[in-house]
């Protein structure tokens, strides 16, 4: 119970980032970049990491671990759906996100600036059903 409780509180603390990210963080990086881009890039990288980096660690440890032993008011399904929706969460990160971010922190470009802000939505979302997912099994 305590990993899916622990679990549970590291996936809404990465929607309430996410969220805020995507909403009032990125679009602002795409509009200020332009004056100082791989300073905005650059410094997004670095300071994010440290507030991304235990959550998401936290998310994976739990979610391989409910995927191995749950507790017994935690459908199997509802292990499996959860991880899934992290794992497209992740895979966004590595795949769309890290690379975008890259780019940005080489030069400012507009385009990219704002594939960052749409494509981040794979991720929003993904937290938000994963960490409602996980809210449904505590208040089932």
């Amino acid at each position: 119970m305590t990993t899916l409780v622990v679990s549970a509180a590291a996936s809404w603390a990465m929607v309430g980032l996410i969220w805020l990210v995507q909403v009032v963080h990125y679009p602002m990086l795409a509009s200020y970049s332009s004056t100082a881009p791989t300073r905005a890039a650059s410094d997004h990288q670095r300071r994010i990491s440290w507030v991304v980096g235990p959550l998401m660690a936290l998310e994976g440890v739990t979610a391989l671990a409910l995927l191995v032993e749950r507790p017994a008011l935690m459908p199997a399904w509802t292990a499996w759906v959860a991880a899934v929706w992290l794992g497209v969460a992740l895979l966004s990160t590595v795949l769309v996100q890290v690379p975008l971010h890259a780019v940005l922190a080489d030069r400012h470009d507009p385009q990219v600036a704002r594939r960052l802000v749409t494509s981040n939505w794979v991720r929003t979302i993904a937290w938000t059903i994963r960490a409602l997912v996980l809210a449904w099994v505590l208040a089932t």
